[in-house]
């Protein structure tokens, strides 16, 4: 019979038992905007699984389409401004 003890230390790697670091928390909290855009999309989408999308599910979908790609556009541009910013 084996000892399991030592097989189950060596597949759990220690790297991955630990809580993000402040510079992870940071970058995390920066993409909230394009994440919370994201998850409304998704939820505008998955409303029309089910059922025929109407005219207001079609305006919903765009409308946070739009959202994520303004975002998105917003969090490159903040990005671009501080690595231009570090660079100079």
């Amino acid at each position: 019979m084996r000892y399991i003890g030592t097989v189950q230390a060596a597949v759990t790697a220690a790297a991955f038992d630990r809580e993000p670091t402040f510079a992870e928390l940071d970058v995390i909290e920066d993409e909230m905007p394009v994440i919370r855009a994201e998850v409304e999309l998704l939820d505008a989408q998955i409303r029309t699984l089910d059922r025929p999308a109407n005219e207001l599910d079609v305006r919903r979908i765009r409308r946070a389409r739009r959202k994520v790609l303004a975002a998105r556009r917003d969090l490159i541009n903040r990005t671009a401004d501080t690595a231009s910013e570090a660079g100079a």
